[in-house]
């Protein structure tokens, strides 16, 4: 064999070694840490649950899962981050009811909830407690109807911000009592819970994570939850259909990725993420949370997503909700 042909026979044996290399390379996912980008703030149900579901992921991919809380804007500045993230797998989002309502509130958006994801999973659903002042002068769901119908003024309610599942809740609960409610939004939580506790405001649709505490320890009184069952963590609490008033709203929460993620990538997402829910250790925190464990795989949560937003616009429409 000639010298030029023994080395035009090595050099196409060490591009195709590099080649397949370069493959096993490429299917060796996740190589590195993946980025859940949760667009609100730390400590609330969001935050809880990425890091719950974020904890087993990372068991079971063998990479660490680095929460990065992107709050503001209603949610639209996390999930523009989210939206301009890698498009190799390495980037999460974690969004609920933003996603699907934004499009009503404001004018435009700076990424398209269809265009720019890809539903993975969803993870759970949120009811909320229905909150009043420990010393409001109503005990029930009934007691509190006749209270906010002879308040002068009207009764107010109070929120974490216009268009939040909370503001929603308090405005389906408004037009199915037939009250008059004025709505109270607020930054956040913490000055949210003071000023009911003060009674500055007379009753508030806060999620269980974030009112569990405050009515476990008197400072407030729970009549009702927002779900279609009870919650295993106030299992004395009846829900509002129980108390004779006709609704359920919860918000809700799942794992979306950024268009064109490879699908194999995906799937695989996909698949960790339903057993990380299904996981009874994880499904037992979940629900000791407040929350209801939900695991619904891409295209039923893709699904779900179209028809909260369906639902929920209606909502906003018919309750003249905007932004600000």
């Amino acid at each position: 064999m000639s010298v030029s042909r023994r080395t035009i026979l090595a050099a196409g044996a060490a591009a195709l070694a590099t080649s397949t290399t370069g493959l096993h390379a490429q299917d060796a996912y996740p190589a590195r840490a993946i980025r859940m980008v949760v667009p609100f703030p730390p400590a609330g149900a969001a935050d809880f649950l990425g890091r719950t579901v974020g904890e087993k992921l990372a068991q079971s991919l063998g990479q660490q899962v680095l929460v990065d809380n992107r709050a503001g804007a209603g949610g639209n500045i996390g999930t523009q981050a989210a939206a301009q993230g890698d498009r190799e797998g390495y980037t999460l989002l974690l969004t609920g009811v933003p996603l699907a309502v934004n499009r009503f509130l404001f004018r435009t958006l700076p990424f398209d909830p269809e265009r720019d994801f890809e539903p993975v999973a969803m993870i759970a659903t949120v009811p909320n407690l229905m909150i009043v002042p420990a010393d409001s002068p109503a005990n029930t769901v009934e007691e509190f109807i006749a209270y906010a119908r002879r308040k002068p003024g009207g009764a107010t309610f109070a929120s974490i911000g216009n268009g939040t599942s909370l503001h929603l809740a308090g405005a389906q609960f408004s037009s199915t009592a037939k009250l008059d409610m004025v709505h109270v939004p607020y930054k956040e939580t913490g000055t949210a819970n003071t000023d009911l506790m003060a009674g500055r405001v007379d009753v508030m649709f806060q999620t269980i994570s974030a009112a569990a505490g405050l009515a476990r320890g008197g400072k407030v009184k729970a009549l009702a939850v927002t779900s279609d069952v009870r919650v295993a963590a106030f299992a004395n609490v009846p829900t509002l259909r129980e108390a004779g008033t006709d609704l359920v709203s919860v918000g809700w929460f799942g794992l979306l990725l950024p268009a064109n993620v490879p699908p194999a990538r995906k799937a695989l997402l996909e698949a960790q993420v339903l057993a990380a829910v299904r996981d009874p250790a994880v499904a037992a925190r979940i629900a000791d949370s407040g929350c209801i464990p939900r695991p619904l795989a891409g295209a039923a949560f893709g699904a779900f997503i179209a028809d909260e937003t369906r639902r929920l616009g209606e909502v906003v429409r018919n309750a003249g909700i905007t932004a600000s």
